[in-house]
């Protein structure tokens, strides 16, 4: 899994990147959340739970490469279905693709389970 990121950045580029993910993923969480709630079953409320699904796994930095463009791939379906006002759905899918190419960042679980590692080697 270590070669889908280039790096885990810290300190400001870190910063940056957890209020991208999670501007990125809360609204699509909430959105999700509100159309499992209000609406019956259809094609559009499930893109709508799959984005929001993919949203939550960003907010956390969990599988970011993956969750990043399954978001932007629902995104643009959503975008594609609902030709009335597509532009909030081409937003946050471009910031899912962006995501999925900057990578999630010190603060994330990824940099937990997949960064760099201290290995010490003991003394003879």
């Amino acid at each position: 899994m270590q070669r889908l990121f280039s790096t885990f950045p810290e300190g400001w580029p870190g910063a940056g990147l957890v209020f991208l993910r999670a501007v990125t993923a809360i609204p699509l969480v909430h959105r999700g959340i509100a159309g499992l709630l209000l609406t019956t079953v259809s094609a559009l409320v499930l893109l709508q739970v799959v984005a929001a699904g993919a949203a939550a796994l960003l907010l956390v930095g969990l599988w970011t490469p993956v969750a990043g463009v399954l978001m932007a791939l629902a995104e643009l379906c959503l975008a594609i279905s609902q030709p009335a006002d597509p532009w909030m759905h081409i937003l946050l899918g471009t910031l899912g693709a962006s995501l999925a190419m900057l990578g999630p960042g010190a603060w994330s679980v990824d940099a937990r389970l997949f960064g760099r590692k201290r290995i010490q080697i003991p003394l003879r």
